[in-house]
């Protein structure tokens, strides 16, 4: 799975790179880079089927992919992302968890310095996943989007409201985990 999952990143990522460059590319080296698109796009496509599949076979995987997807905002690129490289989930603390993933806000003190909060560190190959997940998550779930707006209201910048929304999806994860239950509006409306 997690082979799967750096090879899903690798195609996105040579995608992206051949799109660019056919914005730039002289007439004849067009055709050739659509093609090339083509065949990515479609091994994209095969790439995503082979997770979905190795999923669905451990019933474990499925159960868990299944709760969390039943979160608004939540696809099948997080949940597979979230199942791959990070097994921890439901296993550690709240605080212990937002530390690894490197969402968790870090004191900068030196003896009678006191610092700003920052977040550094963590895992590196999922903040992108993450971060592309928060920005859905703080338009399409509403307990999410409520709280983006809170953090906006007082003065924020966006990334340090994108990132406490992510510290609180966590939370929300870890704990449907932990629980074994799905995404229940109503529970959440007033938690």
């Amino acid at each position: 799975m997690a082979a799967l999952l750096t090879r899903r990143r690798q195609l996105v990522e040579m995608l992206t790179a051949e799109k660019n460059r056919i914005l730039s590319a002289a007439s004849p080296i067009r055709k050739r880079l659509r093609t090339h698109i083509t065949w990515l796009e479609r091994e994209l496509q095969h790439t995503n089927t082979d997770l979905a599949e190795a999923i669905r076979q451990r019933p474990v995987w499925r159960e868990k992919d299944e709760l969390l997807q039943s979160v608004p905002g939540v696809g099948a690129v997080l949940t597979s992302t979230l199942l791959a490289s990070l097994s921890e989930l439901s296993t550690m603390t709240n605080k212990q968890i937002k530390a690894l993933v490197g969402v968790a806000p870090l004191n900068c003190d030196s003896g009678t310095l006191r610092g700003g909060r920052t977040v550094w560190g963590g895992w590196a190959q999922g903040h992108a996943v993450l971060h592309m997940s928060a920005i859905v998550a703080a338009r399409f779930n509403p307990i999410i989007h409520t709280f983006y707006q809170c953090v906006q209201r007082a003065r924020k910048p966006k990334m340090v409201a994108l990132t406490a929304c992510m510290r609180t999806r966590f939370t929300i994860f870890n704990a449907m985990q932990k629980h074994r239950t799905p995404w229940r509006y109503e529970e959440a409306q007033h938690a």
